[in-house]
């Protein structure tokens, strides 16, 4: 389980244009990583909108935002495109990322197990370190929720 202090796990993907994006890509930034479950669902829709609307409230605080699902590329460029939406999103089709961010986990929905991204979010402090970790995050909550831990956050050396 990841915790707060912990080095944040490298990661690769590409994002809704197919071009590959690293961790390594942000240094020196704050990054806020959030994992969701399925493109182009309601509860999806409205954290991602919610980071959307709130982009400059991001940016104001020193922070990029990615979001990560186990969505095909095409599926997370057909969401990205719906929403009009003005961050990057990544496809982790292999959930090799949810595995090494500890999101890959069992759920349950109508009787039915599955495996599927916990939705949690990560801040990523500009040294590569989880500084913040929030869990099955409320979509409607998330964004306040986040902006909240940033501006407890360090902020990035300049």
């Amino acid at each position: 389980m990841i915790q707060p202090g912990d080095e944040a796990p490298d990661f690769e993907l590409p994002d809704q244009d197919g071009r590959s994006v690293k961790l390594g890509d942000f240094a020196g930034q704050m990054l806020v990583l959030y994992f969701y479950p399925k493109a182009d669902t309601p509860g999806c829709t409205t954290q991602a909108c919610g980071v959307r609307d709130r982009i400059g409230d991001y940016s104001d605080a020193g922070a990029v935002v990615l979001g990560i699902s186990p969505d095909p590329v095409a599926k997370v460029k057909k969401f990205h495109e719906k929403q009009s939406l003005n961050f990057s999103l990544l496809a982790d089709e292999g959930h090799h990322v949810a595995d090494a961010y500890g999101v890959w986990v069992e759920k349950s929905m109508y009787g039915k197990t599955y495996m599927g991204n916990e939705r949690t979010t990560f801040i990523i402090d500009s040294d590569g370190r989880i500084s913040e970790v929030l869990r099955k995050v409320k979509p409607a909550e998330h964004d306040e929720q986040v902006l909240s831990a940033l501006a407890k956050a360090e902020p990035p050396v300049l």
